[in-house]
């Protein structure tokens, strides 16, 4: 006990020691200001479209005649040069500036596609408007002639730039570079409202990440692409009942768990057209997924990640083009589950690849041969390898990042990629404590590097490799640090929280009038599950909105449970697996538990949980399970019965409700309504297309059968995020806060 008190001490010293004695009376933080992000202008690193070479990056710039201009400069110098002036960027018949929404380049950069007009696919904007400029010629023409106007997706020129295909209302097209006028040929012929080609279903995208779905052959010859046939898969209907005075359908495939998923197989056809290939892939085509296809690096043949439903097996296969057939040439197990590989680089003149793997406990990074026979680590110890960002395959170095020693923060390594080497060295200087992110070239020359902690934004460099040298600085945010400094507030401190015999990673922001001698209630802002992180020491704009209910008076507090995305191994990780939802509840009560033991200021009467989606569902199953802890919760956009997300997300970390059932039980919190003896407010979008706003329905249908009081607020159409529609944001926080106010 003496040493915990001891424990808790050195912390409040901490805490406190955040706010200087005679410091500036804190500033009275107005929630629309807060909301509407006026207090702190933070600036972030630009996001370089690096050239070919490595040495320039692109940029798209306001011109002196107020259109727009594409300009590059020059890493080493920061030299600058007018790639493609103003003049060539206006539409051709009202001679008016052309919008540029992002930029495709040729691989000779001698022409380039341009998109704008955009239109959002669920949460991107996917759809939209192609113009293709010659710079040879200065002439620009639009693509998809005939086509509707921003129905184009994913258009990119071929290898040897002479086509570009894309995607529209779920065919493949293709047209000629080169022409002054063409129009579209249409590649694929079955396209429709349930054959999608060269894209995808709403849960590939959603939990796959998947949006484009063809890729050229590195010889330019032929397109390789996904089909998804969606019939038999579950329909959902989101009813609009706000637009017009009759209800409108948003209706869209969405396999729930358990269900049946859409049946999805890749193939390859000649570029001038002709009949599709269908690569022959062993399994049911509805309970395998096909999450990576690529063509390997000067060669016709594909590389592609096959799993099965459980998503505990990734199956790799190359297919020759030459012959058709897929050889199975390397495969990965798990007892829990597999991630998709996005960390592919190809060695040795693509005779080995990379491969990401947990196999040794950690998450590492290994050398495979190009016939799978061979494995070797390029990357060991006790620690994980959280995201490759470069390689300069010339010098044979790779560029990792990890945080061996603290899991909230994010460090550069290099390791050599030469066989038979082993052994990491870190790059990112010591005296910056917090998280550092990197935008590498493509020759792994240079990067635009920043770096940022929980109390200072982020400051952005170009940086020289391999010896991490600063050439220039881009952005300091002198501004935003002299306007965070001015609010006079008391910033997150980190600390360690007790959970049964683990040490789970904490963040807490006191009040900036904090008085010891006082009883505090407490926020719990949770998130829980195994897609993210909520303890992070990274720059979050001031984290304004903590504050503002810190200034209210209250405590903040986030806790990571085991199971939340963070680099501490793959047992943390993966100890949740068919147990989603009980866990982590019984992990955030402890730890409260914990904070209540060693801060006698905190009122173990008022504590308060929220969370969003995930956290959503973190918060009834801390509510409904531990009410003796929880006395107040707020419920945003919740999975309350876990047979209502979809299959991939939900399956991948609970397997299916037929083969786990008591796991779906015990995780999802409708099953405790009874549990309910405290406040609780209910928020939810009803045009969520992603945690459909059914979920909320079927908790409210179980609630009242038992008879438990609880409040709701539903938003008409809005969508996941809640912030579309005028005044939507500012509302949502107001409510919240009032909530808070009256019930904590």
């Amino acid at each position: 006990m003496k040493i915990m008190r001891l424990f808790s001490a050195a912390v409040l010293a901490a805490l406190l020691g955040a706010l200087p004695l005679g410091a500036q009376k804190p500033a009275t933080l107005e929630l629309e200001q807060v909301v509407n992000g006026s207090l702190i202008h933070t600036q972030y690193a630009p996001s370089p479209v690096w050239l070919a070479d490595g040495e320039s990056y692109s940029r798209v710039e306001t011109a002196e005649d107020g259109g727009v201009e594409v300009v590059s400069y020059k890493a080493a110098d920061e030299a600058r040069q007018v790639l493609i002036p103003s003049s060539l960027l206006r539409y051709p018949e009202s001679g008016k500036p052309l919008p540029v929404r992002s930029l495709v380049w040729s691989n000779d950069n001698k022409k380039v596609l341009i998109y704008n007009n955009t239109r959002r696919v669920w949460r991107y904007d996917t759809r939209g408007d192609y113009w293709l400029l010659d710079l040879s010629t200065g002439a620009l023409r639009q693509l998809g002639k005939g086509l509707p106007e921003s129905s184009l997706m994913f258009a990119k020129f071929s290898p040897d730039g002479q086509r570009v295909a894309y995607v529209s209302r779920n065919n493949i097209y293709i047209e000629p570079a080169t022409a002054a006028e063409a129009a579209p040929r249409q590649l694929t012929p079955d396209g429709c409202d349930y054959i999608v080609n060269g894209t995808f279903d709403w849960v590939y995208e959603e939990e796959f990440s998947c949006r484009d779905g063809f890729r050229f052959s590195p010889d330019s010859r032929f397109i390789a692409y996904w089909q998804s046939d969606t019939r038999g898969t579950g329909v959902f209907d989101i009813i609009n009942n706000v637009d017009s005075i009759y209800p409108t359908l948003l209706h869209f495939p969405y396999p729930k768990a358990g269900t049946t998923n859409s049946a999805v197989r890749v193939g390859y056809m000649p570029v001038e057209g002709g009949e599709t290939h269908w690569v022959d892939l062993p399994g049911d085509a509805r309970n395998m997924y096909i999450p990576r296809m690529e063509f390997i690096p000067g060669s016709n043949e594909l590389f592609i990640q096959q799993m099965n439903r459980e998503q505990n097996t990734n199956y790799v296969w190359t297919v020759s083009l030459a012959d058709g057939k897929a050889r199975n040439i390397f495969t990965e197990k798990d007892a829990a589950w597999l991630e998709t590989n996005d960390q592919i680089l190809w060695l040795d003149d693509a005779q080995s690849f990379t491969w990401m793997s947990e196999r040794s406990g950690f998450r590492h990074l290994y050398r495979v041969s190009r016939d799978g026979k061979e494995i070797s680590p390029i990357t060991s110890g006790n620690f994980d390898l959280i995201q490759i960002v470069g390689a300069d395959l010339k010098k044979q170095i790779l560029y990792f990042i990890a945080s061996p020693d603290n899991a909230t923060q994010r460090y550069l390594y290099s390791a050599s990629l030469k066989k038979g080497r082993s052994g990491c060295e870190r790059l990112s200087p010591e005296g910056q404590v917090g998280q550092h992110s990197y935008q590498m070239s493509p020759t792994g020359k240079w990067a635009v590097h920043s770096f940022s902690n929980a109390q200072m934004p982020p400051v952005a460099e170009i940086l020289s490799f391999p010896g991490h040298k600063v050439v220039r600085t881009l952005v300091t945010n002198e501004r935003a640090r002299a306007e965070y400094a001015a609010l006079g507030l008391r910033p997150k401190q980190f600390l360690k929280v007790k959970s049964d015999t683990l040490q789970l990673d904490a963040w807490m922001i006191l009040p900036a009038d904090f008085d010891s001698t006082k009883k505090y209630p407490m926020i719990v802002d949770v998130y829980g599950e195994p897609a993210n992180s909520t303890v992070q020491d990274v720059w979050g704009g001031g984290d304004l909105w903590h504050q503002y209910l810190a200034q209210l008076g209250y405590v903040v507090v986030s806790i990571d449970n085991r199971g939340a995305a963070a680099p501490r191994g793959r047992a943390w990780r993966k100890c949740i697996y068919g147990e989603v939802g009980t866990l982590a509840s019984r992990d955030q009560a402890n730890g409260v538990l914990d904070l209540l033991a060693r801060f006698p200021w905190l009122d173990p009467y008022r504590v308060g949980i929220t969370g969003w989606s995930g956290g959503g569902s973190q918060t009834l199953n801390c509510m409904f399970r531990y009410p003796q802890v929880f006395s107040t919760g707020i419920a945003v956009a919740f999975v309350s019965d876990q047979r209502l997300y979809d299959t991939v997300y939900q399956e991948r970390y609970m397997n299916t409700p037929q083969n786990n059932p008591e796991g779906y039980r015990k995780g999802s919190p409708i099953s405790y309504v009874e549990g309910l003896e405290g406040n609780l407010l209910l928020i939810h979008g009803t045009g969520d297309d992603n945690v459909h706003y059914q979920s909320c329905e079927m908790l409210v249908n179980e609630l009242v059968k038992h008879g438990k009081i609880f409040s709701q607020i539903s938003y008409p159409m809005r969508s996941h995020s809640i912030n579309e529609r005028p005044g939507t944001s500012l509302h949502l926080r107001k409510t919240m806060a009032d909530y808070w106010k009256k019930n904590l």
